[in-house]
């Protein structure tokens, strides 16, 4: 990956990963980079979670993307453990560069490696670049996803 670091996420980290968090039309109606606390907060539970990972893509001590990996051990397809990917984001100037794919195949990876057997994720309907994105990686449309605000 050459001048790439791929590494777990440190609270310093999270202005930046905020900062993309809200880079786009629907972060920017979700996220609060003015109120790191709940971010903050969050990190701690789920550094703590060793079936969470909170990943960053660093080059020249600049965080240039993340996402989070969620590893589940399940009952469903004879108790098999699946993955799912959250939270991708590239910062505006490394998109085009390669970047999202190397993070992405970094958590194919590692899901591999925690035994998975299925790797997941859901993108909101109105990011169709990201729909194109994933299913150049191999990733398939299969299911309709639904999310109730609480």
């Amino acid at each position: 990956m050459g001048d790439l670091e791929i590494r777990a996420a440190i609270s310093d980290d999270v202005p930046a990963i905020v900062a993309m968090l809200a880079d786009d039309p629907l972060g920017a109606q979700r996220e609060s980079p003015d109120d790191l606390g709940p971010y903050l907060a969050a990190l701690e539970r789920l550094s703590a979670d060793p079936n969470q990972r909170v990943i960053v893509a660093v080059r020249q001590g600049r965080v240039v993307g993340t996402l989070q990996l969620t590893v589940i051990p399940g009952l469903s397809r004879r108790g098999a453990t699946r993955s799912i990917i959250e939270g991708v984001r590239i910062h505006a100037d490394e998109r085009g560069s390669g970047l999202g794919t190397q993070l992405i195949e970094w958590a194919i990876d590692a899901s591999r490696e925690q035994g998975c057997q299925l790797v997941q994720l859901t993108s909101d309907r109105t990011r169709t670049d990201a729909h194109r994105f994933y299913e150049r990686l191999g990733f398939t449309a299969s299911h309709t996803g639904f999310k109730l605000q609480l």
